[in-house]
């Protein structure tokens, strides 16, 4: 059908476009540059063609049926997807050196990661891959700017219609604590029963105060809380005793040593959880973007 008379179809389709996007047949004649008696004959002729009625006439004013509101939706993506091929089509014929730019956790640390880019950078050996590290925050306002292309990062906000939000992982959380804290011989912990240990987080000075809020209304931590400039620090202050640190992984009991014990952590009777996502902007979906994602979902999965 398309073959047949591909130019027509796809004109009909542009005027049948501007027809609903302007709400009126005279402007989008002035918009097509032709006159409004022939915007009027080409969505007739697509109709013809699709063999349903996509617009409901009343004089000089019309709605979208059902089916038509359907059909304008689904081709407008379908537009913008072809515009995004032919860019993407060209920009490989001319040669030109692409450039992914992925947003990554300075303190995260995932296998899965690691062989997403190695199958990637195989598959896409022209496609240039960028890792770009910061805290949450810089993550954030890399891919609000479009600094970067893609972010890994914890979900720390409501999901927004702006992004894809693909989950990739959703990890229970845990405490570290000494094995000689009573506490530490429960089978499970609640961030209530901790209001009196004091919370270690590892932040530097910059992310000291969005990792507060962060666990203060998000996690619900109510004790106080120190800081620790690495994992490694974290730990060395777990063993002396001086609080608990807030992790993930599995839900078992975990001993690490005789020093350290990890205990599934709760709130009430809720078992606490974060979700690790990817991210990237809708308006930036190209193939190379989705592409990755899907690599990456598939490690994780």
């Amino acid at each position: 059908m398309i073959e047949a008379g591909g130019g027509e179809y796809a004109s009909s389709n542009s005027d049948f476009q501007s027809v609903v996007r302007n709400n009126s047949f005279s402007e989008a004649a002035e918009e097509c540059h032709i006159p409004q008696s022939a915007v009027s004959q080409q969505i007739k002729a697509l109709e013809q063609e699709l063999g349903f009625s996509l617009l409901e006439r009343n004089h000089r004013k019309f709605v979208l049926t059902a089916a038509g509101e359907h059909f304008y939706k689904k081709s407008l993506i379908l537009v913008a997807d072809y515009e995004q091929m032919c860019s993407e089509a060209a920009q490989i014929a001319r040669g030109d050196e692409a450039v992914l730019k992925i947003g990554y956790l300075r303190s995260h640390n995932s296998p899965e990661v690691h062989q997403a880019l190695e199958e990637f950078a195989e598959k896409y050996p022209r496609i240039d891959l960028q890792l770009l590290y910061g805290n949450h925050e810089d993550l954030f306002d890399l891919l609000r700017t479009g600094g970067a292309d893609l972010v890994l990062n914890d979900q720390r906000r409501a999901f927004s219609d702006e992004y894809v939000n693909l989950v990739l992982a959703t990890n229970k959380m845990y405490v570290e604590l000494t094995a000689r804290n009573p506490v530490a011989e429960l089978p499970s912990v609640t961030v209530q029963e901790l209001k009196n240990i004091p919370c270690i987080l590892v932040a530097s000075k910059e992310q000291q105060a969005a990792e507060k809020e962060f666990y203060r209304t998000i996690i619900g931590i109510q004790s106080e809380i120190l800081y620790a400039e690495n994992l490694e620090e974290a730990r060395m202050m777990v063993i002396s005793g001086q609080g608990f640190l807030p992790e993930e992984g599995n839900g078992s009991v975990m001993t690490f040593g005789a020093s350290i014990r990890r205990i599934p952590l709760y709130r009430g009777e809720e078992r606490i959880s974060r979700n690790h996502c990817l991210f990237w902007k809708k308006d930036n979906s190209g193939y190379y973007v989705e592409e990755f994602a899907y690599i990456l979902k598939r490690k994780f999965e």
